[in-house]
């Protein structure tokens, strides 16, 4: 099996670096409705760590017992989120956007020591079409069904149309059920914020009546230390009138909303949100959280409900009172770029209610977190239990073989996920023997 995977290690001269002026991890709980907080840290430089990247050789992900897993897809150009249309092809959106300038020798460094752990492959920016047409699990069918695309990255289906989350707008292609390529060019829905692109990714998904789309827009910084004149329209989720593209703000406050979907029960929309660096090993819990609307979620200002971040000037106690608490967290720095929900399919009661969440993986911290995909058990609506790792095995002896992106179930009770790194599609599904 062939893998594109970005060659190189930072060097134990930048390692030492970067580790001496942070702070080690403490390893507190983080997990769950109350996460500890311990007290802020702040060094020179925040700790820095990828593990090197390396080839899965024989080696693939782990899955608990009752199922399998196995690479649908291969040698693809940066996967990123996937959608699962209504006839079971898979549509994968690959690429690579941001391009945001470093402002300070902080950001070259941690420019550096990330891009060592990312694919050497350069980014699609094209739609993938995988079919499995004779039910096997094997995704024998492949083509491009668009490309050109500005580093594509949400997708939704209302009905006929096909909408993608490009990095600077939200594009809609007519779509007809089978086709395996789009029969006319993407007309544009509405413009999307794309100045400067700290965080160029662009969230997307339908309301459960597909009269809306949501789309989550990042921040253009860690805490508005570009200038809060560059964060508008920024950290934001639109909802976005899935005819006509006239769009509002739902939410503020959510520094990175990485991924949204809707909960099936209650029909609430949840996202995935990375929250900001440099206040230790263990601040702030990326976290799972319903997106309610009018909500503020704290950002710059405050972090988890109303606790300060001082850095912010000026102060905005308004702001901080103002602060939503999030239902869930994620471990700090783990990164959650994918986030869907379960159905009873999956073939075991386990796992039928509840989300699935695809960790990337920490930088920003010496010792790594993340690098797999956690299932949230779900019960009326509401996380309701202890995360459970779910597909694992993607680091190993200080190498890292695969980052999972985004996640999708289909209807059959399949888990995709996306792993940006290798440029793979992994597939989980119960084992039929």
């Amino acid at each position: 099996m062939r893998r594109h995977i970005g060659s190189g290690a930072p060097t134990l001269a930048a390692l030492f670096l970067v580790a001496a002026c942070g702070d080690a991890s403490v390893g507190t709980p983080q997990i769950g409705p109350n996460p500890q907080l311990p007290a802020p840290h702040r060094g020179l430089l925040p700790d820095m760590t990828i593990a090197e990247p390396s080839p899965w050789g024989d080696r693939q992900p782990k899955v608990p017992e009752g199922f399998t897993v196995s690479a649908v897809a291969e040698d693809l150009k940066i996967p990123r989120q996937m959608l699962v249309l209504p006839n079971g092809d898979l549509l994968v959106a690959e690429g690579k956007g941001g391009g945001a300038p470093a402002l300070t020798p902080k950001d070259l460094v941690a420019s550096v020591i990330k891009s060592r752990g990312t694919s050497s492959v350069k980014g699609g920016n094209r739609l993938t079409l995988l079919r499995d047409a004779d039910g096997d699990g094997r995704y024998e069918g492949r083509w491009v069904y668009a490309e050109n695309l500005n580093a594509p990255y949400g997708l939704a289906l209302v009905g006929n149309s096909l909408f993608v989350a490009n990095q600077d707008a939200l594009v809609r292609f007519a779509y007809q059920p089978g086709q395996t390529r789009a029969s006319a060019p993407p007309v544009t829905l509405t413009r999307l914020p794309s100045e400067i692109n700290h965080h160029w990714t662009k969230a997307l998904t339908a309301s459960a009546d597909g009269r809306f789309l949501y789309v989550g827009i990042g921040s253009n910084s860690n805490i508005g230390e570009r200038g809060m004149e560059v964060e508008e329209s920024r950290a934001q989720v639109w909802e976005v009138d899935a005819q006509t593209g006239a769009s509002r703000v739902h939410a503020t406050g959510l520094r990175n909303p990485t991924a949204l979907a809707i909960e099936p029960t209650q029909r609430q929309l949840w996202a995935v949100v990375n929250e900001r660096d440099e206040l230790g090993a263990d601040l702030v819990p990326d976290y799972l959280t319903s997106v309610r609307a009018g909500a503020f979620y704290g950002w710059p200002y405050a972090y988890w409900g109303p606790n300060v971040d001082t850095r912010v000037r000026p102060p905005r106690p308004d702001k901080v009172q103002a602060a939503v608490r999030p239902d869930y967290a994620l471990l700090s720095h783990s990164a959650p770029l994918g986030v869907a929900f379960s159905n009873a399919e999956m073939g075991n009661p386990r796992f039928a209610e509840g989300a699935f969440v695809g960790m990337h993986g920490s930088w920003n911290r010496e010792a790594p977190v993340g690098y797999k995909v956690v299932f949230v058990p779900f019960q009326n609506g509401r996380p309701s239990g202890e995360a459970i790792d779910f597909v694992t095995g993607f680091q190993a002896d200080g190498k890292t073989m695969g980052r999972p992106v985004g996640v999708t179930v289909s209807p059959r009770g399949e888990l995709f996920v996306a792993d940006d790194l290798s440029n793979v599609v992994w597939r989980v599904a119960r084992r039929r023997d």
